[in-house]
């Protein structure tokens, strides 16, 4: 049994790991219908930050200088939980939060995405009736929500073409796909998913899908599964929203893959294995849209258990670098060979506890950690020199921080 994982066939553990247990985790998936206080359309607190995403500041000539929006994501019906979706500001230059308030109505947002066009944030319900939400950034408004067909919705992003909406369910082990109106409002779902094949990895007793993202040909989309220690490739038909799969690549049994992360180049790709605490460099074909999955490499972490979350990779492909649950550390990795080679440079304290989730600020300048158990979020500058990282000051407090989307 992992920390990440439940290998009893349940997803409340993965949820609630070291924030809520047994008939607590029970108690706080009920009421996920409209009635739940936690499914109001509601808006609250101060004004929306003071810029737009990087997209919007590109068509409108706004300076990228100023403040910066950040957006993070919590479990509302966890003991301690956030009431909604963080809303805050970064400093480029200090990397210093400042709180801007809160979005509420949305239940269990711990997972976000923006639109390519900067106007709509997308967030998961991370519930036992998975769906996901539409929020317009302008004014706050909850847009509403789909529901995906599956369970404990995880994870989603956007098409690089902004017409469609993808999704992962942990519960379920399905993928599902919803159109993006013109409004940012997202539609019913055009497809879903289950995955049923290759049978579950061992400890498993189902699937567990973990990410759905669009591979940099754009045509392609990959579902990681760490149930079935499987990574699933897609084509997209983006007139009709529907998917056809076309190739599996398959870890080691055991290893858990929880999230891939595409090197700019698009020939290379970073697969971060929770369950054997392991890194592998995975070779992407554009022309079938098939990963070939390399050597497991060492995390760098020294605690066991450890569980890594997630890899982020600077823009310009130097260095990336993953978040170590357990381990409270992020590993930095030197890139080699056009993106087919990761070098372990060391590990630095993520001075939080239970990194689950990184992001890097589009220059690449800052990295932000959402720390699940402390219930913060850490700033590090990145040297592009070197890729080294220092803290930026104090982290930022944010209950159940899961999710930190700077733009």
């Amino acid at each position: 049994m992992t920390g990440g994982t439940d290998s009893a066939g349940g997803w409340s553990r993965r949820r609630f790991v070291g924030v809520l247990g047994g008939a607590a985790a029970a108690s706080a998936l009920a009421g996920c219908g409209s009635g739940s206080p936690d499914a109001r359309e509601d808006v609250q607190e101060a004004a929306p930050p003071p810029q737009a995403s990087p997209s919007a500041s590109a068509r409108t000539g706004e300076s990228a200088s100023g403040p910066r929006p950040l957006y993070v994501g919590t479990y509302t019906s966890a003991e301690g939980g956030g009431k909604g979706i963080t809303v805050a500001s970064y400093d480029p230059s200090s990397g210093r939060i400042t709180r801007r308030g809160t979005i509420t109505g949305v239940p269990d947002p711990s997972y976000l995405a923006v639109h390519p066009d900067g106007k709509t944030l997308y967030a998961v319900n991370e519930r036992e009736q998975g769906a996901v939400t539409a929020v317009r950034l302008s004014d706050r408004k909850v847009l509403g929500s789909r529901a995906t067909g599956g369970s404990a919705t995880c994870q989603l992003s956007v098409h690089p073409g902004g017409r469609w909406l993808l999704s992962a369910d942990y519960g379920s082990g399905s993928v599902a796909v919803h159109p993006i109106g013109a409004s940012g409002a997202l539609g019913e779902r055009t497809d879903m998913v289950t995955h049923r094949s290759p049978a579950p990895g061992p400890g498993q007793q189902g699937p567990h899908a973990h990410q759905f993202v669009t591979a940099p040909d754009g045509g392609h989309v990959l579902a990681v599964d760490l149930g079935t220690d499987t990574v699933y490739s897609y084509r997209l038909d983006e007139k009709a929203g529907t998917l056809a799969e076309v190739a599996q690549a398959h870890t080691r049994a055991g290893a858990g893959p929880r999230h891939l992360t595409f090197h700019p180049g698009g020939r290379y790709a970073y697969l971060a294995d929770e369950a054997d605490d392991t890194v592998t460099v995975c070779a992407y074909d554009a022309a079938t849209g098939g990963l070939t999955i390399g050597t497991p490499q060492s995390t760098g972490a020294k605690a066991d258990p450890n569980y890594p979350a997630q890899v982020a990779v600077t823009p310009d492909g130097a260095y990336a670098f993953l978040a170590n649950r357990g381990d409270n550390t992020l590993a930095r990795y030197a890139v080699e060979a056009d993106g087919a080679r990761l070098r372990l440079l060391g590990t630095v304290p993520v001075e939080g506890d239970f990194p689950r989730q990184i992001g890097l600020s589009p220059d690449g300048g800052l990295l932000f950690a959402a720390n699940q158990r402390s219930g913060t979020v850490s700033v590090f500058r990145v040297d592009g020199a070197s890729g080294e990282l220092r803290l930026a000051g104090e982290p930022f407090a944010s209950p159940v921080a899961v999710c930190a989307l700077p733009q």
